[in-house]
């Protein structure tokens, strides 16, 4: 095992896992922010350098003391070979698979052996997967063989005006993560809005304000810099808000050189025609995360 801290060598990494995308875009997006200085404070291992199979992403031992938070015990994982990753994974020093965690990756064929490593461990795994986009302009830049403008859909539907006398651009504030967590899908709890308040005052953060002075609708960024927790109050819903937020994150990012993707629930078809619209590309892989509970 390998602790990847030198500049020169997450230089190197993140150039090489460019070469794997898209199924490498979750670790990717994560070493991107990592090299722009590491906000999260994340650690990178390889299982060995410079030529790595695999990559795994996760906080610093120091900061996973809450074995229940398995928002801040999340490991990113990308490798080259998933069927023949599993004693790298299965280490302690790697993974402490004694803690409440989650695993995100943007490749599904890593499921049989975290499966395997929970049952090793005596853990129960639970698997949600999505489709996962990369935002145009970010497709474009970093796979163009995947965007053909002749196959990308083009949306008949269009978004309702933006209210700018009524709706207000602007920035999330710690105060207001409460309000996202009592709608984001997988958040709802304490250590959820803990997470929701450290996203907030790390990344870059997108609302609308609305006549009262407070946020109705919303988009973030989570610690591997992809785009998450959109959401709007029920009262302003079917106004294409949501829409105009999302624009604006994407331009304003778009001009900060990030790296963008997100993911859409399978289930949840207002969201993937709100991705046509604004033509996000999909991806032949899928976005993954295995939430992994010690019994």
């Amino acid at each position: 095992m390998f602790y990847l801290q030198s500049s020169q060598a997450l230089k190197v990494l993140e150039n090489s896992l460019r070469k794997y995308l898209p199924e490498s875009l979750k670790v990717y997006g994560t070493v991107f922010h990592i090299n722009q200085g590491n906000p999260f404070k994340l650690k990178t291992l390889v299982d060995k350098w410079p030529d790595f199979n695999t990559v795994v992403i996760r906080p610093q031992e120091q900061d996973m003391t809450d074995d229940l938070d398995h928002y801040n015990n999340t490991y990113l994982i990308y490798s080259k070979d998933p069927k023949n990753c599993q004693e790298f994974l299965g280490s302690s020093e790697v993974i402490n698979w004694k803690q409440h965690l989650q695993i995100q990756s943007s490749q599904s064929d890593l499921g049989k052996v975290i499966e395997n490593l929970g049952a090793i461990n005596l853990g129960k795994v639970m698997h949600k997967q999505c489709f996962l986009y990369m935002i145009f302009e970010t497709a474009e830049q970093l796979t163009p063989s995947l965007v053909d403008t002749k196959n990308l859909v083009v949306s008949s539907d269009k978004p309702k005006p933006f209210d700018h006398q009524l709706f207000k651009f602007a920035s999330l504030d710690v105060t207001h993560a409460a309000l996202v967590n009592s709608i984001w899908y997988f958040g709802g709890n304490e250590k959820s809005q803990k997470f929701i308040e450290r996203c907030i005052s790390t990344f870059p953060s997108f609302c609308i304000m609305g006549p009262e002075g407070t946020p109705v609708s919303w988009t973030l960024m989570d610690h591997t810099g992809e785009l998450r927790m959109g959401g709007t109050l029920p009262k302003y819903r079917s106004q294409s808000l949501i829409y105009h937020v999302a624009c604006h994150q994407i331009q304003t990012l778009g001009k900060l050189g990030f790296p963008m993707y997100a993911h859409v629930d399978k289930a949840n078809f207002t969201i993937q025609r709100m991705a046509v619209m604004l033509r996000h590309v999909p991806m032949p892989c899928t976005w993954n995360q295995w939430n992994c509970v010690p019994l």
